[in-house]
């Protein structure tokens, strides 16, 4: 069983997974459709993928104008963030951080028009999302980490951060 909640930022939400624990470990669903459709939740994945990155990696704020993803970690633990990238909106901006880990196995669900970016805080972290469309479909819109304009609040200072996201 998979439980929504609404989070600041318009269509996006925070996904947290029924997680059966005993002492082989544990089992959880990461995503029922009939689930999603029952709250409201209508986008169709159909392309998986996984980052693997290092502490101290950031991943600046990524999106496109098209594309719904499910994002988790699914080890080690990062600080999400969240950005309306969308310029035609009053809440063009407007963030929202996340502590996104194994151990919690929270999800979220991000529609079209906003940026999604992570820092590493672990030693290593898996970084999996699910894509309403095949990459490459939609102009990727990039806003730096950094922009003045967002004020966002890492946890850390970046060590290691791709030249597209400097």
């Amino acid at each position: 069983m998979l439980q929504f909640e609404k989070t600041n930022l318009l269509g996006v939400y925070l996904v947290k997974p029924s997680v059966h624990v005993d002492k082989r470990g544990n089992f959880y669903e990461t995503y029922n459709q009939r689930e999603y459709n029952n709250a409201g939740l209508s986008a169709t994945f159909i392309q998986d993928d996984i980052s693997f990155s290092i502490k101290g990696v950031l991943k600046g704020m990524h999106g496109d104008s098209g594309t719904y993803k499910l994002v988790q970690c699914v080890y080690g633990t990062i600080f999400a963030v969240i950005l309306n990238c969308d310029e035609m909106s009053s809440d063009f901006g407007k963030w929202q951080s996340f502590i996104l880990s194994c151990e919690n196995k929270f999800q979220l669900y991000i529609p079209p028009m906003y940026g999604n970016g992570y820092y590493v805080m672990s030693d290593v972290a898996v970084y999996s999302y699910k894509q309403s469309t095949y990459y490459g479909e939609f102009k990727q819109f990039t806003y730096k980490w950094n922009d003045e304009r967002f004020k966002i609040k890492w946890p850390d200072e970046a060590t290691i951060i791709s030249e597209r996201d400097g």
